[in-house]
Parts: structure tokens; sequence; C-alpha cells
């Protein structure tokens, strides 16, 4: 019910996948104590109780890019981008090439990027990994606040390519200047301190 509000009132919801597939509560800590990825780790992101015609999925292997993209089309999903950066991180980066098997309309197609082609700096993955919750939220706060510098390239990099997802017509360099323009508005850091009064007023949220 509180997701459904958060959907409701802030355009954005987190769903915690053990509140809606109960048994991944059962699992959770034999993942925790094997310490190696599982079939889980591919599970998690297909089991979405949204059901989502529209999807960006990160992967952390190259090979499992083609056979997701499949599965999420006949999961019914009509527009996707599975992607798996070349220096090992689930998602779009900024430290290599991407690889991307993008699915529309029911085709797919495979290519790479790579931060240049959109106007961004090559950096070290280094420069690009978080921390503990509270290092990581600052970090979050900082960007949208409008801080430039590693970590909000590869968060233009992502958002970017969502919004090219969510709106095929759009190309991911214009994803990326929408989104810049969107944090340099002032308007997404509106938001998270909309999405952060709302969490405040319902405990249960995790802000």
């Amino acid at each position: 019910a509180v997701s459904y509000e958060s959907l409701q009132e802030n355009n954005l919801a987190f769903l915690f996948a053990q509140e809606y597939h109960k048994s991944m509560k059962y699992v959770a800590p034999v993942r925790k104590q094997l310490g190696f990825r599982t079939i889980f780790n591919i599970l998690g992101p297909l089991a979405n109780p949204a059901h989502p015609t529209h999807q960006l999925l990160g992967v952390y292997d190259e090979t499992l890019l083609e056979p997701l993209a499949n599965v999420l089309k006949k999961l019914g999903v009509t527009n996707a981008m599975v992607v798996h950066g070349r220096d090992g991180l689930d998602e779009m980066t900024t430290a290599d090439e991407t690889a991307v098997v993008e699915l529309h309309d029911g085709h797919l197609t495979k290519y790479t990027v790579t931060p240049e082609q959109f106007g961004l700096k090559r950096r070290q993955r280094a420069d690009l990994v978080g921390g503990t919750p509270e290092a990581n939220a600052d970090i979050t706060r900082r960007i949208l606040a409008g801080d430039h510098g590693p970590q909000r390239d590869i968060v233009l990099l992502n958002a970017g390519a969502a919004l090219h997802v969510a709106h095929p017509a759009l190309s991911i360099q214009a994803g990326i200047d929408l989104a810049a323009k969107t944090i340099d508005d002032g308007k997404a850091f509106e938001e998270l301190n909309r999405l952060l009064a709302f969490s405040d007023k319902r405990k249960d949220v995790v802000a």
C-alpha cells in the first residue's frame, strides 16, 4: 500500500522483493552464506511485480545479454536495454565500453557504446564506487544538488539510457542532456526532497 502511495505521489516506488515474493525471504540468508552468485541474481530483476513494459536491466556477465533480452521479450516487455559494463559493472559504465542488447518492438540489436561518444570523460572504476548506505545517500544528494564529477557522469549515462528505453524516439544523448538539465535546474533535488518528506511521514518506507 505504501509503495502504491509513493508511486501515485512521487512517480517512484521501491518494491522490496521479499514483500512480493514471500519465498525470497527464505532464500536470502542462504545466498548471503554462499558468497557467490546464484540463479537468484538473474531471477530477481525478472520477477518485478510491476510487470514493466519498458526496462533497463544490468547484468554481471556479457554472455547473459541476449538470453535475458529474449526472456524480457517473452515476459511482454516491448522496449528494453540489457547492459554490461566491460569493467565488470552491471550497468552502463564510464570506465570502459558498455555492451548492449536492445529490444525494440520485438527486434534485438547488439552494439557497444563508450563514454566518449556522449561527451563524457572516461573514468577510473575506483572513482565510481560507493560505500556505506550513509555514504551513498550523501553521494546521491550531492549529485542531485549539482555537484560535477565522475559519479555524476555515470548517473547521467544510465539516466540517459533509461529515458531512451522509456521514450525510444529520444536518443541516449538526448536523454543524457535532459537528465543534466533536470539536475542543473534543481528539479531533481526538489523531487528527492519530496520523496524524503514522504518517507519521513511513513517510517516503514526506506528513505
